[in-house]
């Protein structure tokens, strides 16, 4: 189409693309490993041939692993901040869990071999953003797990607020249990308000 314009770098590499003026049309082939182009090892997201580091790959355990962390304790964070402490307690143990066991998994090619890497050191350049996942859900799990245990010290510390509290039928009577409290922060948060 003489009117559409080409565009302006004649690096340009679109494989849609018209081709340029004075070059006969050719049929369109599958890009393979030494054809040049991106299959030749040297295109981003290429290292060697091998699959590039940002590749994540669903079949594998470790992978899947440090996912499950990051998410897990993600969510068990949430739920210690917004007062679930049970669902937190739970999603940061299996965080953390999960991220102990990516961090030190074998794949399953690699089991048998002795003397091979173990764990995310086994997937080579690929490790890096699963490592950065399994990491973040051990901080978050960690924290998750702070949250809730807190939450219980707290409940265990002032039980009989708590217990004052849960039974007032008025408001009166659930002002009244205040005076359970410290005169402190904790206390302060902690109090009925009006």
């Amino acid at each position: 189409m003489p009117d559409r314009r080409q565009p302006d770098s004649p690096t340009d590499d679109n494989p849609f693309a018209a081709p340029p003026e004075g070059r006969p049309d050719q049929p369109w082939q599958p890009r393979s490993g030494g054809d040049g182009g991106n299959g030749d090892g040297n295109g981003p997201g290429d290292s060697g041939g091998q699959r590039g580091p940002a590749r994540w790959d669903p079949t594998d355990p470790i992978q899947r692993r440090a996912r499950y962390a990051l998410l897990a304790g993600m969510w068990g964070f949430f739920f210690g901040i917004f007062g679930i402490p049970s669902v937190g307690l739970l999603l940061g143990a299996l965080a953390l869990y999960w991220g102990i066991s990516a961090l030190r998994g074998k794949p399953a090619a690699a089991a048998g071999e002795p003397g091979a890497p173990t764990g995310l050191d086994a997937l080579g350049p690929a490790a890096r953003p699963q490592r950065t996942a399994a990491v973040s859900g051990l901080v978050t799990a960690s924290l998750a797990i702070l949250l809730a245990m807190s939450s219980y010290a707290l409940q265990l510390a002032y039980k009989d607020f708590y217990v004052c509290r849960d039974d007032a039928l008025t408001k009166s009577a659930e002002l009244q249990c205040n005076t359970l409290l410290p005169d402190n922060v904790v206390g302060e948060v902690l109090k009925v308000r009006q």
